[in-house]
């Protein structure tokens, strides 16, 4: 084309590719401000202060370096990038998700992100569900021993049966407790510990161990208030399986027919039934079987950030 112009115009053809280059920069730089601009928008929504503060993303002042920033923490190209891969359901190659329904996709989303970004600096060997059910026995021991560094040796154990378990904090607007999904052939369970006690933070692993040993790998499976009709039934069935690992119902049964609660009743009961007592006081106060002051000081207290 540039050579036909030249023919007709006496004019070289550099001259013509060096005009449509720079319209196309032009155009190029257009595309890239309104991308931009839009984003400005759609960075708001973020809890931008809290992320910075925990070290997820880099210290910035205007709008436009923000929305910069978070396109790239998301490593997305757009706005509409984002929104088709959380909300729109229009990426199912990898697993399915969609936050329309969570109180705060915004922030649900960067919880996630983090998390992917903690697993994908972790190397673990191939899944094995033989050794995760062989692991199960193992986790309870150190639950009941309580040691100062159990967090830590959880995550090693869930390595080794090749389980990437992060501890990401909750975010602003966004309390999730955690979250179980695959990524690239490998299980991650993401923890918030947002509820900083120990006897949830177990119920919170069985449960996401749960989703891993019963549900397909093409779904995410995100602790919060807001599933549909199927996705419910499927926190039901890990909620069952966390709660049998713990302390079967038999076992529950029996304890509340005793009906003696007392701090040296339920050290027994912890003993024979082969758990830790802040598990039965949880059980039988979320059961409404005693009051929620009772016992509270065996319900131990944990920072899985400190």
């Amino acid at each position: 084309m540039a050579v036909a112009f030249e023919s007709v115009t006496r004019i070289p053809a550099h001259f013509w590719l060096n005009k449509q280059r720079n319209y196309d920069e032009y155009q190029a730089r257009a595309r890239k401000e309104a991308t931009i601009a839009e984003a400005c928008e759609w960075a708001k929504c973020f809890p931008y202060s809290q992320m910075v503060k925990l070290g997820w993303i880099e210290p910035v002042k205007t709008p436009q370096e923000k929305a910069k920033v978070l396109l790239s923490f998301f490593q997305m190209s757009s706005v509409k990038a984002w929104e088709d891969y959380y909300i729109n359901q229009k990426l199912k190659i990898a697993f399915r998700i969609s936050l329309a329904h969570t109180k705060d996709p915004h922030s649900v989303s960067a919880w996630l992100r983090q998390g992917e970004l903690q697993a994908a600096e972790m190397k673990t060997p191939d899944y094995s569900e033989v050794k995760l059910k062989d692991l199960i026995p193992l986790l309870k021991s150190v639950m009941i021993y309580q040691p100062s560094d159990f967090a830590s040796k959880v995550r090693e154990l869930c390595a080794e049966v090749g389980i990437k378990l992060v501890y990401t904090p909750c975010l602003q607007k966004a309390p999730v407790g955690g979250s179980t999904r695959w990524i690239n052939g490998t299980p991650c369970i993401q923890i918030s510990g947002r509820h900083k006690r120990y006897d949830i933070f177990w119920f919170t692993l069985f449960h996401e161990i749960g989703h891993i040993l019963l549900h397909g790998k093409k779904d995410i499976f995100l602790e919060d208030d807001c599933h549909t009709e199927d996705e419910q039934k499927k926190e039901n069935e890990a909620n069952q399986f966390s709660s049998h690992v713990l302390l079967s119902r038999a076992d529950e049964d029996e304890i509340i027919r005793n009906g003696v609660f007392t701090p040296d009743a339920i050290k027994e009961y912890a003993d024979r039934f082969n758990t830790h007592p802040s598990v039965i006081v949880g059980r039988l106060q979320h059961h409404k079987v005693i009051p929620y002051t009772k016992n509270s000081d065996m319900l131990l207290p944990i920072d899985l950030f400190r």
